[in-house]
């Protein structure tokens, strides 16, 4: 299935085709693939993930989201598919499709209960993560975005070395320890050689409901620095909002204008640096 013709990296990798470690589905037609990832759980990956799609979606975009998380899949309830199952056939897997018309794979749509622990050994989470990307029939697609498991072990170095990603979005929350435990994923994610679109800093702040005044949640005055020091671009800040949180509901449907402010120039910059990293491409050829 390797085929570099259907490949998101074509022109812009340097391996040949019969070396090629990458895999594609030549019924799959898709345009740009982003991962999303964080040093440690729990800083919004999967937030980030779900309002990036649908934030595409309202654009125009063909969107899927691939749950690469296995042991702890959250993209089915953020993106309010929890409830259907994806069917397969000899052949393919078909992915759920929510409201919005964004495809989703995750392995809890496999499964009878979304409560039992998947309890694999890494082999096995990794061809998972690699038969969702070429056995799921994606089709035709302008952005693929993989919400990746959180640290640097086996399913992200998987992901990162079997998947043409574009380009890695990081989350982060603005504590030191945090900035030190991204800066590990941010070292690993240049050592294979991808780009990294920027950071989003989660949890950033809150707003006083009385004087809307700003209220820094963490001790993160080194933020700017951690940034500089990695040579990284921040996309955006998110504040603490239960509309954020409540990205199943689905936000922009309700047109929630707060956080449409809020994420909409973060999906700019980030679709600004893809476009910064084709343009760096052609003038490299």
């Amino acid at each position: 299935m390797s085929n570099c013709g259907s490949c998101p990296s074509n022109g812009s990798c340097n391996k040949e085709e019969s070396s090629c470690g990458v895999n594609n589905n030549p019924l799959n037609n898709i345009k740009k693939i982003i991962g999303v990832m964080s040093g440690k759980g729990g800083v919004g990956k999967s937030t980030v993930s779900a309002l990036m799609a649908k934030k595409l979606a309202k654009q125009g975009y063909k969107v899927g989201v691939l749950d690469a998380d296995i042991t702890g899949p959250s993209i089915p309830r953020l993106l309010g598919v929890d409830k259907q199952r994806a069917r397969g056939t000899e052949e393919f897997i078909y992915p759920a499709i929510t409201a919005e018309c964004i495809k989703v794979m995750s392995l809890n749509l496999l499964i009878e209960d979304e409560n039992q622990p998947v309890i694999w050994r890494g082999a096995m989470i990794s061809n998972t993560v690699k038969q969702f990307y070429t056995d799921v029939l994606w089709e035709e697609l302008d952005y693929l975005i993989i919400d990746m498991p959180p640290g640097t072990g086996d399913v992200a170095l998987t992901v990162m070395q079997s998947i043409p990603i574009n380009g890695v979005v990081m989350v982060s929350i603005p504590q030191d320890m945090v900035s030190m435990i991204v800066s590990k994923a941010v070292n690993m994610v240049k050592k294979l050689n991808i780009e990294i679109l920027g950071v989003v800093e989660n949890m950033s702040y809150i707003k006083c409901p009385d004087c809307n005044k700003k209220i820094n949640l963490f001790n993160g005055q080194n933020s700017r620095q951690f940034l500089d020091d990695m040579n990284l671009n921040l996309l955006g800040q998110l504040p603490m909002n239960t509309h954020i949180g409540d990205v199943s509901l689905g936000i922009y449907n309700e047109g929630d204008e707060e956080v449409e402010g809020i994420f909409n120039p973060i999906v700019e910059n980030m679709l600004n640096s893809l476009e910064e990293i084709d343009k760096k491409l052609l003038l490299q050829k």
